[in-house]
């Protein structure tokens, strides 16, 4: 049987015509498509799977106590669950694919997408007979409409805690608790266990919260003691919290989860910074009724070690920086976490941001790409998401509602220039140490290892964006040896410039008009892409892929 008929299979299409006896010639025919498919397959794997770089997740186990010794693989069993439920969610069909698969490379290839979806090459589908990937992934029937949905009297059209599913012809909403509900029980069960063992108290009130979050879809308790927490050595984000696989609403949330080892001596350096939001708030450029709310700044910045990534943040581009909670109230109460996961920013800094940096940035300015730089532009991106606005200045309710799936892209875009942003004001007022060259310049290369994620990723199309608003300012320039060359004088002007068009953007709540942005900006143009693709002849990873869990710490 072909790959080809087995996919259609695996996505319910229906197969016209009916079975009868095939002739040799037939058969013969049948075979040759079957290998070139598989050729094709393998071939494309080869091309595409070097893009990801295998770095080891690891953590000095000597600074653990013994008791979070034993608490660790507990929360790493939990986020196995997460990763399952987000196969769920994104490829329900996973071991019926894998099965059809022998090649070793092809399988791995797979995995890293969680599914036949080419994640850092526009969602592709790779596996012959594959369909475009729906927009709506498993958040919803694949024959809804958003039309059919927004007519419909299902109370949580924009649930974030449920499916859609037809029943009876009719669209009905399933909770999370109830539709996983064998696998969030095991996850709870984990969880519980967990916090028997724990000595912080902060840690085991929130695992008994979030145990009980994950059985009922109430996250807000958890979120509020996750904020409270101040003591704690391990760490874990987990549950469905980013709404990016859903690209037809941008409202349901994908499963995952981060377990981290919390730096202590990193974290105590980056504390002061959170105080500072409600003063940079007044400072943005954009008019005073688009900057009239005041951040939370009852939260902490933290570094960590992560040691486990599960589900949609380990799917395809690696998050190595998260900002949560997600809840704009609880963001404007209290405010938000941001945890730098240092390890891992490490890791893409010296694997791929240099190697970018030395084939693309101009040989004079490649003396200030530096790590410190990089890890406090990612840094200040996740703070800078508590900045701007949350509920739009014309009625329209919260920011997310109004844009609905072109708000994630947007939002990176805000986090991305006022991050830099904060970086230039910190500077400015002697709390930030370093040379504005070497932030605007790894910056700048930033960019460039961000836009290769591709138009299917927010944080890719953020950067494209920022690529081509910046290069019409002057920001910087392409030299006549291909290389790019960093402007300084005129880099800060596009960063305030382009802060204000975001900003106003999300204030106005104007759909149609981030429509219009994102086609007009978020596109990368032939020259960029040629020279993307030298990256890629050198043999550059675009990312990284973890060789991660309990055996590869030791702890087995």
């Amino acid at each position: 049987m072909s790959i080809k008929f087995i996919a259609k299979i695996m996505l319910g299409a229906v197969v016209a015509g009916s079975v009868a006896a095939c002739t040799s010639s037939n058969n013969n025919a049948e075979q040759a498509k079957d290998k070139h498919n598989l050729d094709s397959l393998q071939e494309y794997v080869a091309n595409r799977l070097p893009i990801y770089e295998k770095v080891k997740l690891t953590t000095d186990l000597n600074l653990l106590t013994a008791n979070e010794r034993k608490v660790l693989p507990l929360l790493i069993q939990a986020a196995e669950i997460m990763d399952n439920l987000f196969w769920q969610q994104a490829y329900p069909q996973k071991d019926s694919l894998l099965a059809t698969i022998k090649d070793e490379k092809t399988r791995e290839f797979l995995v890293i997408n969680y599914g036949p979806w080419d994640r850092l090459n526009g969602d592709k589908p790779f596996v012959s007979g594959i369909g475009e990937k729906p927009l709506g992934g498993t958040f919803y029937p694949l024959n809804m409409t958003k039309e059919e949905l927004e007519k419909s009297d299902v109370k949580d059209k924009a649930g974030l805690y449920s499916v859609i599913r037809r029943e009876n012809g009719k669209l009905v909403s399933i909770p999370y608790h109830t539709f996983y509900a064998t696998e969030l029980q095991k996850a709870s069960s984990l969880l519980k266990q967990a916090a028997l063992l724990t000595e912080d108290a902060g840690f085991k009130k929130y695992l008994n919260l979030r145990a009980d979050a994950l059985v009922n879809d109430d996250y807000t308790a958890s979120d509020y003691a996750w904020l409270d927490m101040k003591t704690n050595g391990l760490d874990i984000i987990i549950g469905p919290i980013e709404n990016y696989e859903d690209k037809l609403f941008n409202a349901r949330a994908s499963f995952e989860s981060y377990v981290l080892v919390k730096d202590k001596e990193w974290s105590k350096k980056l504390s002061k910074y959170v105080a500072m939001l409600p003063e940079l708030q007044k400072g943005l450029p954009v008019d005073a009724k688009y900057k009239k709310e005041v951040p939370g700044t009852d939260s902490e910045l933290n570094a960590y070690d992560v040691v486990y990534y599960a589900g949609d943040c380990n799917a395809g581009s690696k998050t190595i920086a998260v900002n949560l909670p997600n809840d704009e109230k609880i963001q404007q109460e209290k405010g938000t976490r941001r945890s730098q996961l240092k390890n891992a920013m490490k890791a893409k800094f010296d694997k791929i941001l240099v190697p970018i940096a030395k084939e693309l940035i101009d040989p004079e300015q490649q003396q200030y790409i530096k790590f410190d730089s990089f890890f406090a532009n990612v840094m200040f991106h996740e703070v800078a998401h508590g900045l701007g606005i949350k509920n739009t200045v014309t009625g329209k309710g919260t920011v997310r509602s109004a844009l609905q799936e072109q708000y994630s892209w947007l939002e990176e875009g805000k986090a991305d220039v006022l991050g830099l942003y904060m970086v230039t004001g910190l500077l400015k007022k002697g709390e930030l140490k370093g040379d504005i060259k070497e932030y605007y310049t790894t910056y700048m290369a930033g960019i460039l290892r961000s836009v290769r994620f591709g138009a299917s990723s927010a944080h890719g199309k953020a950067n494209m964006q920022c690529f081509n608003f910046f290069q019409e300012k002057g920001a910087f320039e392409r030299t006549a040896k291909g290389t790019y060359r960093v402007n300084f004088e005129k880099f800060e002007k596009a960063m305030n410039d382009l802060g204000n068009v975001i900003l106003t953007l999300q204030g106005n709540g104007d759909k149609a008009a981030v429509e219009k942005a994102q086609k007009e900006k978020g596109i990368i143009k032939p020259e960029l892409q040629a020279d993307l693709d030298r990256l890629s002849k050198k043999g550059i990873p675009v990312d990284v892929v973890f060789e991660q869990g309990v055996d590869v710490l030791g702890m087995k």
